[in-house]
């Protein structure tokens, strides 16, 4: 679908601003959760569905964009150093992997359907613990509720760990490499 004008600003392009759309909800949860738990919930979660959709749109209206990615980077933190060394070895996106890398991050990155569970399995585990403190006593569907979506959320900041990792051994390899060649050019 050719959707960009060459008077289109990016920051106006359909990601951007579904990524601007889940900074107010996330932030406007915030405000509501002392008072308004329902609202706050609500609001959260609608944040956390429109991360699967940002991605989407980018693709489906060809508005791919670095300050899309960076915007999506910060309203998920735990992709930062994941990519930044992405950015840095001159990949175009964060989720092309190599061969090399982690057999559970590539899984993570390559299958939609593992990517979204993952993501909204973390969140409901939070929301969860959230909700209960308002709207308990906890019953065998809240014991089963933290049980699977605990187990994702482990497993999902287990992804974190090694996106971490795998990101710290990119960028050292590059400052030793560039450590090197400083120090080859100082000997001549």
């Amino acid at each position: 679908m050719e959707t960009i004008t060459k008077t289109q600003s990016v920051y106006f392009y359909v990601p951007n601003l579904i990524g601007y759309t889940r900074i107010v909800l996330a932030a406007s949860s915030l405000y509501y959760m002392p008072w308004h738990p329902k609202l706050c919930v609500l609001l959260y979660c609608i944040s956390c569905l429109l991360d699967a959709v940002d991605g989407v749109a980018a693709r489906y209206f060809d508005q791919c964009n670095r300050f899309g990615a960076v915007l999506d980077m910060v309203t998920d933190s735990s992709h930062y150093m994941h990519m930044y060394s992405s950015m840095t070895v001159g990949l175009s996106s964060h989720k092309k992997l190599s061969e090399s890398d982690s057999w559970f991050l590539r899984l993570y990155y390559t299958n939609n359907v593992v990517l979204f569970l993952m993501c909204a399995g973390n969140e409901l585990f939070y929301v969860t613990l959230y909700v209960l403190k308002y709207f308990g006593p906890i019953n065998v569907y809240w014991i089963i509720a933290l049980v699977i979506s605990g187990t994702i959320c482990f497993a999902k900041n287990f992804v974190n760990i090694v996106q971490i990792v795998n990101a710290s051994r990119v960028l050292v390899s590059i400052d030793e490499e560039e450590k090197a060649k400083a120090l080859s050019a100082k000997r001549m």
